[in-house]
This record gives structure tokens, C-alpha cells and sequence, in this order.
């Protein structure tokens, strides 16, 4: 879950234009138990806080600026919005990760923290390591680190002392790519896989896939949870008409976290320093959702093996199918397809796909079936299958 929170969330913003002084960043309320809360009534693993946008503005006791916490109303200035969240989410048993763009308006910084003028870009790229630095070593494990728009200075040192087993999104050290849009939709196929050459980059997206690619690096969906009609990662007020609904929500999960994508929801505290009670709502609503259609199969079964089946105690209507790879062995699978029969002789088809990876979520039309069975068709070696279930959905909020 992405917390977006930034001088722009007092401005009714998408970038801080600023206009807000210091002195009216209280957000008195700010409960960063609230937000794990939150993250887990829908099931996320993970919190990215952005401790630092675009306009300069960051979250944490940092020495390189005056343009952060310690100078705001807010506990007397000596409150530390990172050093909260990542005692929450210890608490929560949630991993932290941490959104540091590389961009600054106050050095005039552009996407990648190049600046306009060139004389001030050694000064900047120390200012940008020393923060870099900070959130890493001050915080606890940190489990992603977010470039946003790619990083063109070299921290490339600092993440293997400070962050070794971390994911980064983008730059020169990226190992995660960003889907390519901001809609909630991977491709299908997705695979994980691209060339060395693309990847290096550091802004490759899943346009770059390529199954037979000799770098891995899987793809990650950022979406905000207001775009029904606009496009908004930071609260404003009276934009509840922008949060997305019930379907759209099951729509990205399936075509997100269903093409075995990473799902990255957004979360926009107020000025008060709470995800509103609205949002919160559909938060919970949407985890009950999910776990109401996928949080108990009517069989499950793995293997390493290029075909498995199920036998079901009786005749049964099935409609999904979830199919997950060991990933640590690697993405191996480029083509199956599933069957069901009756009586374990006459074989229908039920979905012919490719690409699975973390999880591949296939949905068709309502079948009896007492056998269920997935054969891998092609693959790269024999496939090492940690999952393969079988489900009736019923329908209520199921993505077409």
C-alpha cells in the first residue's frame, strides 16, 4: 500500500506548489496505526510511505533541508513520520518501504535528480545520497525503495550496505519495473523476464518483457484509489465521487495480482493525518471481497510436474482456477491449459493460458466437473507448481 502525504495534500494538489507555510502542517490525528490497519483489511503485505515528493517536503529528521518535519507545528518539531510507520508496521507484522524521488524543486532538480544548472549537481547529488542514507540506516529493514522517474545519481553503494535483499523500483539498480501505466492493468502475458540491456535503463516497463530474457526483474501496479472520473494520489477535499467502486477494485485485482503482477494500491491520508473513514470503508469492503472469492478453494493440490489434477468429492460447479510457480526456481511456465471431466476419461478444455508466475487467476464459465487437471504444454524446465486450486466464485462483485 502506498501512503501518498505531502504539503499537496494541504494545497488540494497533485504537486506542492508551495504555498502552504510550515506552520499549518499539524496534522494532529496522524495515527500511522491507522494505516497498517488499513493495509491489512485488504490484504496488503507491504507500506511505501513517500517520504519525499517532488516538491522537497520530507517526513523524517533529516539535517539536509529545513524544508521537512522538524520545522512544522507537529510535536514540537521533533516528530519523525518514518520513525512511526516503521514502528507500526513491526507492530503489524507489515513490511516498510520508501518512495525518495530523486527529483527536488528546490535544487531545481528534474526526473532522474538531474538539476538545470549543471554547477549545482555535485552539491545536490550529496544532499540526495545523504538523504538516501538516512531512511535507510535510521529505520529498520527497509523492504523496497522507490525512484520515481528513474535516478540518475549513483547510490548504487549505498543500497548493497544499507538495503542488500531490497527491491528497487527504477534507477540504475532497479530490480522491479513499473507496469507502464497508472490504470491497475498488467499484461497478460506477464512475464518476468527482459533483457540485461533494457533493464539497465532503469525506466523499462512490462512493454520490455521478453520470455527468453537474461535479466529477471518482475512488474509492480501502482494505482491510486481515486480515478473514477479524475486521477488523484494525494487527498483533496470533496473528491469521494473519485473513489473507485466495488467492481472496478475486483476488475484491477484481477488483471493486477490475476496476471501475477504486484498490486500497489494507493492510500491518501487528510490533513487531519487519517485515511478517511470513506476510504477506509472500501478498503475493508474490497479485502472482504477477496477473501470471499478466493479464501477457500474447493480443492488445492502442488507438484513438480508437468501435469496435476484434482479429483473433487462429487460433482461440482467450478468457475477459477489460481495457479502459482515457486518463483526462487524461477519463471518456468510459457503455456498450459486446464481441463475438467466428469468421469475422468472425456477431457473439456476450461482456459488455455500462458504466463503464471506469482499467481495467475483464470476465470470461465460455470462447469460440473469431478476432475480438474493442468498440463503444462511448454515451459523452460519442469515447472515447479506451489499452488494449483480450483473455485466456485458466485457473483456479486466478479470482474467480467
Amino acid at each position: 500500500m502506498f501512503v501518498h502525504y505531502s504539503p499537496a495534500t494541504w494545497q488540494g494538489k497533485e504537486y506542492d506548489n508551495w504555498t502552504t507555510s510550515l506552520k499549518q502542517i499539524n496534522p494532529t490525528k496522524l495515527n500511522t496505526d491507522q494505516w497498517c490497519e488499513v493495509a491489512k483489511s485488504w490484504g496488503a503485505k507491504t507500506i511505501i510511505l513517500v517520504a519525499k515528493h517532488v516538491g522537497g517536503f520530507c517526513w523524517w529528521q533529516t539535517t539536509t533541508t529545513g524544508y521537512s518535519i522538524k520545522n512544522t507545528p507537529w510535536k514540537g518539531g521533533k516528530g519523525d513520520v518514518m520513525k512511526s510507520l516503521s514502528e507500526s508496521c513491526k507492530k503489524y507484522g507489515l513490511d516498510l518501504g520508501v518512495y525518495v524521488n530523486p527529483s527536488d524543486a528546490h535544487w531545481g532538480a528534474k526526473d532522474g535528480g538531474i538539476t538545470e544548472d549543471p554547477k549545482m549537481q555535485k552539491e545536490y547529488n550529496g544532499i540526495y545520497r545523504q538523504q538516501l542514507t538516512e531512511l535507510l540506516t535510521k529505520y529498520g529493514k527497509i523492504k523496497e525503495v522507490w525512484f520515481d522517474g528513474n535516478c540518475q545519481i549513483d547510490v548504487a553503494d549505498i543500497l548493497k550496505q544499507y538495503a542488500p535483499n531490497a527491491v528497487y523500483f527504477q534507477g540504475k539498480s532497479a530490480s522491479l519495473r513499473w507496469v507502464g501505466n497508472e490504470d491497475g492493468f498488467a499484461p497478460d502475458p506477464n512475464w518476468y523476464t527482459l533483457s540485461k540491456k533494457d533493464l539497465a535503463t532503469g525506466v523499462s516497463t512490462s512493454q520490455n518483457s521478453d520470455v527468453n530474457g537474461d535479466a529477471y526483474a518482475p512488474v509492480e501496479v501502482d494505482v491510486p484509489l481515486m480515478q473514477n472520473g479524475g486521477h488523484k494520489w494525494f487527498w483533496a477535499p470533496h473528491t469521494d465521487s473519485l473513489l473507485l467502486n466495488m467492481h472496478q477494485l475486483m476488475e484491477l485485482y484481477y488483471k493486477s495480482v490475476g496476471h501475477g503482477a504486484v498490486l500497489l494500491l494507493n492510500s491518501t491520508p487528510d490533513t487531519s493525518g487519517l485515511i478517511p473513514a470513506s476510504h477506509v470503508a472500501i478498503y475493508k469492503a474490497f479485502g472482504n471481497e477477496i477473501r470471499r472469492c478466493f479464501g477457500t478453494p474447493l480443492a488445492r493440490t502442488q507438484g513438480h510436474a508437468r501435469e496435476l489434477k484434482i479429483t473433487l468429492l462429487k460433482p461440482t460447479v467450478v468457475n477459477h482456477i489460481i495457479l502459482r510457480e515457486d518463483l526462487s526456481k524461477g519463471q518456468r511456465v510459457k503455456a498450459y491449459r486446464t481441463e475438467g471431466s466428469l468421469d475422468g476419461k472425456t477431457w473439456t478444455t476450461l482456459y488455455k493460458g500462458t504466463s503464471i508466475g506469482n499467481k495467475k487467476i483464470d476465470k470461465f464459465e460455470n462447469k460440473t466437473m469431478k476432475y480438474v487437471r493442468v498440463i503444462i504444454e511448454s515451459d523452460k524446465e519442469t515447472p515447479y507448481i506451489s499452488d494449483f486450486s480450483v473455485y466456485h466464485v458466485t457473483a456479486k462483485s466478479v470482474a467480467k
